[in-house]
């Protein structure tokens, strides 16, 4: 049941990091372990996770950072804490993160692999329907193979092309504010991730352009619409 199932670790005891990625890898996850806090950002969002195992105390950032971080980049995933620390402060500080389960150390790890296969089962049985393919006037977009068909004429797309595109349709006719896309696309809202959404913006309506009842308008100071008129 775990085959496929993604889970991000971040604990900086080697020792312990060691022994937890191995036990949770034979019970067939598969685990990416960073043992510095500094690290984990950038390595969560060059993967695609599942579930998140956060320890609370990190060398340079700490794990509450952390799951903050993580919360603007993906809002949905799961969490658990892990800590030396029992005071009640510290405990509902994680869950005003946004923890799913918090642990304290030492604990069995049989017990947080239950709680881990207890997040995968409800998320199972509370399946969300999730759209991928989209038409666009005379086009049909697959998010999932990240391309664009116009008839026999294919458009591939990158994944970050591909993303845009699928907020856009998810969104069409309506606004799509540049904050929501940036964060759930580039994880934060600078001024250079806004200029490299532009030039993805760009390439899209190039790719769009046969259609001229497709139009991708920049809402000075707010965002995009992805307008399609029938």
């Amino acid at each position: 049941m775990n085959k496929g199932y993604n889970i991000f670790l971040v604990e900086d005891d080697l020792s312990f990091g060691a022994v937890l990625k191995s036990y949770l890898e034979i019970n067939e996850y598969n685990v990416t372990w960073v043992d510095d806090g500094k690290h984990a950002l950038d390595r969560f969002r060059a993967g695609n996770f599942q579930i998140c195992i956060l320890d609370v105390m990190l060398p340079n950032v700490d794990g509450f950072t952390i799951g903050k971080e993580i919360r603007s980049v993906d809002k949905d995933i799961p969490m658990v804490f892990l800590t030396a620390k029992a005071l009640k402060e510290d405990i509902l500080k994680g869950y005003n993160v946004g923890a799913d389960d918090y642990i304290t150390k030492p604990f069995d790890t049989e017990v947080l692999l239950c709680k881990i296969n207890a997040i995968i089962k409800r998320q199972s049985t509370n399946p969300v329907a999730e759209e991928f393919i989209f038409d666009i006037g005379i086009y049909q977009f697959d998010s999932k193979l990240r391309q664009i068909k116009n008839g026999d004429n294919n458009q591939k797309l990158s994944p970050k092309e591909s993303d845009l595109l699928k907020l856009l349709c998810q969104n069409k006719n309506e606004l799509l504010p540049r904050e929501t896309a940036l964060r759930k696309i580039w994880g934060e809202d600078g001024y250079f991730t806004a200029r490299s959404m532009d030039v993805f913006v760009t390439k899209l309506r190039k790719y769009l352009s046969d259609d001229l009842n497709i139009e991708i308008k920049n809402i000075h100071g707010s965002g995009f619409i992805l307008e399609v008129k029938s």
